[in-house]
């Protein structure tokens, strides 16, 4: 069994060997300066964190010029290489195209876009084994077009380090379950295969397992942490049991032949790998992305954030954010 403890001789003040990942297009210039602003003024002008910046093709000068412009810490630029976005050799490509017009008829958000299926294998998969990630332990991802609107005066990173937490997130969702019709059944069928990887993860009365399924695991009821804001340990993902789950994934074909996302992936994998008192709400971490908000409602936040907590995603969209329900903190 994986030892997730951070090692004895680690103090509780030491440096965290801790990064922002951020997946991102030339284009999408305007939005990533919109975010890191932010983010240096609610945090990192305090903690000096470094951001690697990743594209699936060659980053423009003016991009780089720009964003490194932005802050006073390191800041490294990386591209992606055909295994990290690309077809597998053992995918069917008009299979794929002729699924992707099927799902569009339905009206299936991004389900024509071969972009988006390329995107969310490599956030599945390969994100945490680009070279330029290798020399660290933790990551915060960014977005373009994102609000952070709280400051935050702790190290969130050694938070997590110091007190064991692996997952954080903020907003938590229900998924377009046409994108995902075999998902549930793959990774069953991924645990009956592998019992080897079964018999030593957490029990279920210890794990969130009750997040993904409402039935004893019977089908998925399609909740998942919202991964456009993830805060996370590396090793998860680098765990010999994630790399063989995504393996397994990967090639059924899912991520092509539907729509399979991400955040659905990590979610359930999650439940599956960790303990329930490993995952942490970021609650007082006031963030918007597209139009869903969460904004902290507690009194000791509302001097730290800008945002009005009457626009709140926890509150307005009932029986979607999820939140509150699996808040597993002490």
């Amino acid at each position: 069994m994986l030892n997730w403890l951070a090692p004895s001789s680690v103090s509780p003040d030491d440096p965290v060997r801790a990064c922002f990942v951020i997946l991102v297009r030339n284009n999408e210039l305007g939005g990533i300066v919109s975010t890191i602003s932010q983010i240096e003024s609610t945090f990192n002008n305090k903690f000096k964190y470094p951001y690697i910046f990743l594209n699936d093709e060659e980053f423009t000068p003016e991009f780089v010029d720009t964003t490194s412009a932005l802050t006073t810490s390191v800041t490294r630029y990386g591209k992606l290489d055909q295994q990290m976005w690309g077809y597998p050799s053992y995918i069917n490509q008009t299979r794929a195209a002729e699924n992707r017009h099927e799902l569009a008829k339905q009206g299936v958000p991004y389900a024509d876009s071969e972009s988006y299926r390329h995107m969310c294998r490599f956030q599945s998969g390969f994100f945490f084994r680009h070279p330029l990630l290798d020399e660290f332990d933790y990551y915060w991802r960014l977005e373009p077009d994102v609000d952070y609107y709280c400051q935050l005066d702790y190290d969130v990173f050694k938070y997590m380090r110091n007190n064991g937490k692996k997952y954080g997130f903020n907003i938590a969702f229900r998924e377009f379950m046409a994108t995902v019709p075999s998902l549930w059944g793959t990774i069953e069928a991924f645990k009956r295969d592998y019992p080897e990887v079964m018999e030593h993860l957490p029990v279920k009365e210890d794990s969130l397992w009750k997040f993904v399924t409402n039935d004893n695991g019977e089908t998925y009821n399609s909740c998942h942490f919202w991964t456009n804001f993830e805060i996370a340990s590396l090793a998860v993902w680098r765990s010999n049991d994630y790399l063989k789950l995504f393996s397994y994934l990967d090639r059924s074909g899912g991520f092509f032949y539907e729509r399979w996302g991400d955040a659905p992936v990590h979610s359930i994998a999650a439940t599956m790998l960790l303990r329930k008192d490993e995952f942490h709400f970021f609650n007082d971490v006031g963030y918007r992305h597209t139009a869903y908000q969460h904004c902290p409602v507690e009194e000791e936040f509302r001097s730290k954030c800008r945002c009005d907590p009457q626009n709140n995603f926890d509150l307005h969209f009932q029986g979607y954010s999820l939140d509150e329900q699996i808040y597993v903190d002490e």
